[in-house]
């Protein structure tokens, strides 16, 4: 079957209803955060959450029975073939010697960009990573820290922690752990982490204002965020909005970068840099092919920081 054609199916068989739960979800002017009629949107939120629970589920059980699953070439698809997943990774700013250096299955071809670029660690660095998956940025970053450091990679899908688990063990990590949770409401204490790092995941949320507003709980006074995520350059027409596929593909759920900005100065970081990576197009316009995307979406860092007192 084609892999394009398995994450769609996907959507479909657990009833994905993009169209009644992501039209303009509490973006920068959005009320669906609002206590009026909150009880019918956080139980919408809950099961888009539970809808995409299931899909990257089937992705890493895919990845773990050496199966494709969704578009090799996308943030959300992995394939079979290394080769293809190296690829993949190498256009979205990895190196080779990146690559080698975590565990065998742990670069499964997710993402949009590279975190680390912007992440700056350094050793001693407590790092939390909102969508770990099968635990590659994590990987990374204990390198980075080092022994004196801790990395905390938070994923909602069991099977994505498990398979970041066993890959941790196989690499004999012991500096790094993964919790089971959502990214609006983080296992993690508050203060703690010095760096929050992501990888195409917060555009995932149906909910990103309370992702921002929880991660700035985590983070320690002075900390950072340091984001790779797909944003709208322009609004999306509704028809993308609703496309169970693009939103699966980090596409169809863009926030507008101005949105963005609105959200993460609301919830009080301060010298919030969102920078377009323009040559993320050149990947971007594989995940939908003939959709014309990327007149709409772009890749971007996103920059952060939290006041220090």
């Amino acid at each position: 079957m084609n892999p394009f054609v398995i994450i769609i199916s996907a959507f479909i068989l657990i009833g994905f209803k993009q169209e009644k739960l992501m039209g303009n979800c509490c973006d920068a002017t959005s009320d669906c955060c609002e206590p009026d009629g909150s009880k019918i949107k956080h139980d919408e939120q809950d099961q888009y959450r539970q809808d995409v629970r299931q899909v990257y589920a089937q992705v890493a059980q895919a990845n773990n029975a050496g199966e494709n699953c969704g578009i090799g070439a996308s943030c959300c698809g992995t394939s079979v073939d290394a080769s293809i997943n190296t690829l993949t990774s190498t256009r979205l700013g990895y190196s080779k010697a990146d690559l080698e250096q975590v565990p065998e299955g742990a670069d499964m071809g997710l993402g949009c960009g590279n975190p680390q670029v912007i992440a700056a660690l350094k050793a001693g660095d407590v790092v939390v990573d909102l969508g770990s998956g099968g635990g590659f940025d994590c990987f990374l970053a204990a390198l980075e820290v080092g022994p004196s450091g801790h990395v905390i990679g938070i994923d909602m899908t069991p099977d994505m922690v498990s398979k970041a688990r066993s890959n941790a063990a196989n690499g004999e990590y012991q500096n790094v752990e993964f919790r089971l949770g959502e990214i609006e409401h983080l296992p993690v204490a508050d203060e703690t982490a010095d760096v929050i790092i992501s990888n195409c995941v917060i555009n995932l949320s149906p909910n990103k204002a309370q992702v921002f507003k929880d991660a700035f709980r985590v983070l320690k006074h002075g900390g950072r965020l340091a984001i790779s995520d797909v944003v709208a350059a322009i609004q999306l027409p509704q028809e993308m909005r609703g496309d169970a596929a693009l939103v699966a593909g980090c596409m169809g759920n863009a926030s507008l970068i101005d949105d963005l900005e609105q959200m993460m100065a609301d919830t009080g970081f301060e010298a919030i840099r969102i920078r377009p990576q323009d040559q993320s197009k050149e990947f971007i316009k594989d995940w939908a092919p003939g959709r014309n995307v990327t007149d709409y979406v772009v890749s971007a860092s996103i920059e952060a920081l939290k006041p220090c007192s």
